[in-house]
C-alpha cells in the first residue's frame, strides 16, 4: 500500500534520509526503530506529503504522494500525535470529532458528538468525558483521546508517532493494546515509530530499523531477535556497546 523508494533528505548539510527503501503491505502493522535523532519523524511527515523529500518516490496505492490531491489524500489517514496535540480550548469530544466538523468529512454537529462518545467508550473512557477539557484528565487519559480522534472518521491507514511516551508502564500497556485490537478490527495499515520495544513486540507485524539515513533491516517481528544484525541486535538490547556508537 504505501512504498519508499531511494527517499533522500537533507536539511542543509545535515542529511537525515539516505536513500530509504520500505513497502508496506496494506492490512499490516509496520514499526519503524531507531534511536533519536535517526529521521524516524521526517520519515513519516514525508509519507504524509508534509516534508517534501530532495530525491525518491513515496507513493500510496502507486500514486505519488507529493501529486495526490491533498483533501482525499488525508482523509485516508489517522493519526496518533506523540504529545497528544489536543486542543487545550476545545472539550474533548469536540478534539474525538475534530475533522467530522470541518472540511470534506464534515457531519451535522450531533451526529459528529454521538460518533465521538463512540470512539470514547472504545478506547475505554465513559461518555461523561466527552464535555471535560484536556488539561482535566490525566497523561494516559488524553492519549486515549489522542487514539479516538484518530479512528474517528474511519481511516484506512493510521499513524502513530511514539504512542507511549510519558506513559507508566502499565498505561503504556493498555494503550498498546487498544492500539493493536483497533488495526485488527478497523482491518486498517498502521505505522508506527517508536523506540520502546515493549510497544514493538505488541503492536508490530513487521519492523524496520532505520539506522544513519537508510533501512538497516526489516522483516516480521518473529524474526528480529534472531536476525543476526549486528545494530538491530545492540538496539533492542539497548547495549551500550556495538557498532552504534552511544553520545556521552
Amino acid at each position: 500500500m504505501i512504498e519508499l523508494s531511494d527517499v533522500h533528505k537533507a536539511f542543509g548539510p545535515k542529511k537525515v534520509l539516505r536513500g530509504v527503501n520500505l513497502k508496506i503491505e496494506g492490512g499490516t502493522s509496520m514499526v519503524v526503530i531507531g534511536g533519536s535523532g535517526t529521521g524516524k519523524s521526517v520519515l513519516l511527515k514525508s509519507v504524509l506529503g508534509l516534508i517534501r523529500p530532495d530525491s525518491g518516490t513515496i507513493t500510496l496505492d502507486g500514486e505519488n504522494v507529493l501529486t495526490a490531491e491533498r483533501d482525499a489524500f488525508l482523509a485516508r489517514f489517522g493519526m496518533l500525535f506523540q504529545g497528544g496535540a489536543l486542543f487545550d480550548s476545545l472539550p474533548v469530544w469536540q478534539n474525538v470529532a475534530f475533522r467530522l466538523l470541518r472540511g470534506s468529512l464534515k457531519r451535522p454537529k450531533a451526529e459528529a458528538r454521538e460518533i465521538a462518545i463512540e470512539k470514547l467508550r472504545r478506547v475505554g473512557l465513559t461518555p461523561d468525558v466527552a464535555d471535560l477539557f484536556p488539561a482535566e484528565l490525566s497523561g494516559g487519559m488524553q492519549k486515549r483521546v489522542g487514539l479516538a480522534r484518530a479512528i474517528a472518521a474511519e481511516p484506512e491507514i493510521i499513524f502513530f508517532d511514539e504512542p507511549t511516551t510519558g506513559l507508566d508502564p502499565i498505561m503504556s500497556g493498555v494503550i498498546n493494546d487498544l492500539i493493536r485490537e483497533i488495526v485488527v478490527e478497523m482491518g486498517a495499515t498502521a505505522m508506527t515509530i517508536t523506540h520502546d520495544m515493549t510497544s514493538v513486540r505488541a503492536i508490530a507485524d513487521n519492523v524496520a530499523m532505520l539506522h544513519d539515513g537508510v533501512i538497516q533491516w526489516t522483516g516480521p517481528v518473529a524474526e528480529m531477535d534472531a536476525s543476526g544484525d549486528p545494530y538491530l541486535d545492540q538496539f533492542i538490547h539497548g547495549r551500550a556497546e556495538g557498532p552504534i556508537e552511544a553520545v556521552r
